[in-house]
């Protein structure tokens, strides 16, 4: 396990007395009969592309598992269904421990009470955090989580397309700069009573997303929940909203979807008569309803993949050379099946000043055709396709990058072309 090291600025601005022995006999609960019952939001059309680990044995088992990440050695506990299947790509869950809490605080709460709810639908991480905290000094746990993605995808078998984080608390805050900064890997985000304690590097993206408070929180006040809230309801396009919350005193709950939002991104709202805590209860009920809400919410997003494809092909990618004084641009295959493939651009400002917009351009030859596209505004005529950034990608500082995807369909061979990309 970690070396623990002193008390940190951020524990003692966060201590949180007395919650981490409640929080450690956490375990899953059922949904009270009688518990609010949201609507089903539209959910974006995802094509999943299944891991470098398909088709592999694996080398990871669950249990304890280190890693080097910023030179230090980090670790996680890993948790695989009971019938792994290295040909069926799983969803991967990370859960984020509390300040004061551990991986395996984590684990003895079955994964805030979603591994027994799974039926062997996913593997779960519950990574530990220096100090038993996320302070996230300079995005090191961010890069942590990269690296633990990394070293996941790269044995085992998951659908790369379905990748959650949840957590309580700082572990919530963790979730929460996860959603700012990697909402281009993250399909959705859970908060648990988080606040803004692990920073938020961008937070300009779009991101399926959950929060659940207590009205009475005295350690993260609900105020700044609301304000992480209303973030990505803007981000996601989502129609501003006052939400209802539950009166003091009356031990019940409120859960809230908001309308409008764009496709694939909804926002929910789930507030709670109580205080820090990851177990809500309403009044008269012995079991939490939280549990059952995230699971809903997390499951809604299923993957498209054609079932038939177990393995992931191998990627093809090609480097343009500046083509605008220092604009590079990179072009890759990441998934492919018969008639339709994913790929992804990303393109470099390789000048020593900052830029504000950008475009890129290539020229497809087997008869490709884009069918969707996001992060950036793509149009095609003929074979050649035009990539413009989005207003959230366009600012690129010096050496600073913007990916977009899309998915298109194929015919003859899937020729990787070259890419060539202007800046301002």
């Amino acid at each position: 396990m970690v070396k623990k090291a002193g008390p940190g600025r951020r524990r003692a601005m966060l201590a949180l007395s007395g919650v981490a022995a409640g929080v450690a006999t956490f375990m899953a609960t059922a949904m009270p009969s009688g518990a609010a019952a949201l609507p089903a939001p539209a959910t974006r059309v995802a094509v999943s592309a299944a891991s470098a680990g398909c088709g592999r044995t694996p080398t990871l088992t669950s249990g304890t598992h280190t890693i080097q990440s910023n030179g230090a050695q980090r670790s996680f506990v890993l948790r695989l269904p009971g019938n792994y299947d290295n040909t069926h790509p799983y969803r991967l869950i990370f859960a984020f421990h509390w300040l004061g809490g551990n991986a395996n605080s984590v684990v003895s709460g079955d994964y805030y009470g979603l591994g027994s709810r799974s039926d062997n639908s996913a593997v779960f991480v519950a990574p530990e955090g220096l100090n038993n905290g996320w302070a996230n000094p300079g995005g090191a746990d961010v890069t942590f989580t990269d690296n633990m993605i990394r070293a996941i995808t790269d044995d085992l078998c998951i659908d790369t397309s379905l990748i959650f984080s949840m957590g309580f608390s700082y572990g919530g805050g963790m979730s929460y700069a996860l959603a700012c900064a990697r909402a281009d890997v993250f399909r959705a985000v859970a908060i648990y009573s988080g606040g803004v304690i692990s920073g938020c590097s961008g937070g300009n993206q779009p991101i399926a997303y959950f929060q659940a408070h207590g009205i009475s929180d005295n350690v993260l006040p609900i105020s700044g929940a609301r304000a992480m809230r209303d973030r990505f309801v803007a981000n996601n396009g989502c129609t501003a909203a006052s939400p209802p919350e539950p009166a003091q005193g009356s031990g019940r709950h409120t859960s809230f979807a908001y309308s409008g939002c764009s496709a694939g991104h909804p926002v929910e709202w789930h507030a709670f008569d109580g205080g820090h805590t990851p177990t809500p209860q309403d009044a008269g009920s012995s079991t939490s309803w939280l549990p059952a809400e995230t699971w809903r919410f997390l499951t809604q997003f299923e993957s498209t993949m054609d079932p038939g494809q177990t393995t992931t092909p191998s990627a093809s990618a090609t480097t343009s050379p500046p083509s605008d004084g220092g604009c590079t641009a990179t072009y890759a295959v990441v998934n492919q099946w018969p008639g339709g493939f994913q790929g992804e651009v990303t393109v470099r400002n390789g000048t020593p000043a900052a830029t504000s917009a950008w475009t890129a351009t290539f020229t497809f030859g087997d008869g490709q055709q884009i069918a969707q596209a996001w992060g950036a505004t793509v149009s095609q005529s003929g074979a050649v396709v035009t990539a413009r950034n989005v207003s959230w990608n366009g600012a690129l500082p010096a050496g600073g990058t913007a990916t977009f995807g899309f998915l298109a369909s194929w015919t003859g061979r899937n020729t990787v072309p070259a890419v060539s990309c202007v800046l301002g």
